[in-house]
This record gives C-alpha cells, sequence and structure tokens, in this order.
C-alpha cells in the first residue's frame, strides 16, 4: 500500500484526481501539485546516572501501551532537536539535561490514528552526576525507572528504531563506566 493511500484529495485544489507520484509522492493531476512523505524527525534519549544505569520508560498510551521506551518525542517546528531533547526530558520525567552528546538515528515507523508516520529518530546520550533519585513519570510515561546494562533487554521496547539503538548502546564498551 502506497504510503499516502489516506490522502485522497489535493490539498492544494481539493481535486480527487491525487495520485501516486513515486513511492513517497503524490501528485495532482489538476493543478500539478506534489506533496512528498518525508519522515518527521523525532527524539530519544538515554539518560545515564552516574552507576551507569539507564533511565526507561514504560508507555501510558498506545501506540505499544505498556512496554518499554526511552524518554523522548516528536520535534516541534522551529526547534532544534537539542532544544526538543531537552523539552521532551522536562515533560516526560521532569529533568533537563546540562550536557548531551549525538549517538545515532534509525528511521522508524509509528503507527498514529491509522495512518504510518515515517520517522527519523535521533538518540542522544545525556549523562549526569546529580541525585536523580527523585525523576517521576509525566505527561505520556506511565512509569520510569533504572535499569543496570545487564538488566536491559532490547526485544522489550516498544518501536523497532529504539530496539536497534539500545542494542547499540549495550555493545559499546565506552558508554559503561566499569565496576
Amino acid at each position: 500500500m502506497h504510503p499516502l493511500r489516506l490522502f485522497e484529495y489535493c490539498p492544494r485544489c481539493g481535486s480527487h484526481r491525487f495520485q501516486e507520484n513515486d513511492a513517497s509522492s503524490k501528485r495532482c493531476e489538476d493543478c500539478g501539485f506534489v506533496y512528498y512523505l518525508n519522515p518527521k524527525a523525532s527524539v530519544a534519549a538515554f539518560v545515564m546516572d552516574r552507576q551507569s544505569r539507564i533511565l526507561v520508560c514504560r508507555r501510558a498510551f498506545d501506540p505499544s501501551k505498556g512496554m518499554l521506551d526511552l524518554p523522548g518525542g516528536f520535534t516541534e517546528c522551529g526547534e532544534t532537536v537539542e532544544e526538543a531533547v531537552v523539552r521532551e526530558l522536562s515533560e516526560e520525567i521532569g529533568w533537563k539535561p546540562k550536557q548531551m552528546k549525538y549517538l545515532c538515528s534509525f528511521p522508524n515507523v509509528y503507527r498514529y490514528s491509522g495512518f504510518d508516520v515515517h520517522t527519523m529518530d535521533l538518540f542522544f546520550l545525556c549523562r549526569s552526576d546529580e541525585d536523580m533519585s527523585d525523576l517521576k513519570a509525566h505527561d505520556d510515561v506511565a512509569e520510569c525507572f533504572w535499569l543496570r546494562r545487564e538488566e536491559v533487554e532490547p526485544e522489550k521496547f516498544a518501536f523497532q528504531s529504539i530496539r536497534k539503538a539500545v542494542d547499540r548502546l549495550l555493545k559499546d564498551d565506552k558508554y559503561w563506566v566499569k565496576d
């Protein structure tokens, strides 16, 4: 199925002759307008404490309600990805990182309201030496808790992109404090 199958009418002129143009766009046969489906930017953070534990969240809502996740979410218009990380962490766990480091990105498909939202998920590492025992779940997070490296199971995370990023982090010794 074409990813824009739910878009039946041209957003410019309203024509019903809004047809597939290629794998990621539709074109209006009346006015020539072409609509491209580009991935939406999304951010996720590996929040790591001084014992190299990772903060893990449990999703409060669908999609994937009850599954594990990292704090994060969609970027907003006019916002940098770094600003999105700070905003999402503040909204979801009540914490603002003082520093962050970009790690990697993975594409993902996020099913929302019967529509596949294609995303480009950007992952950041946010370390803290401060006491973080008072972090609480807010917004769309049901709960949050800390896991040691050996307790993290990538297959328990909700989205393919997160599972890949978690797997990558687990395999790279440079991010982990040696006991």
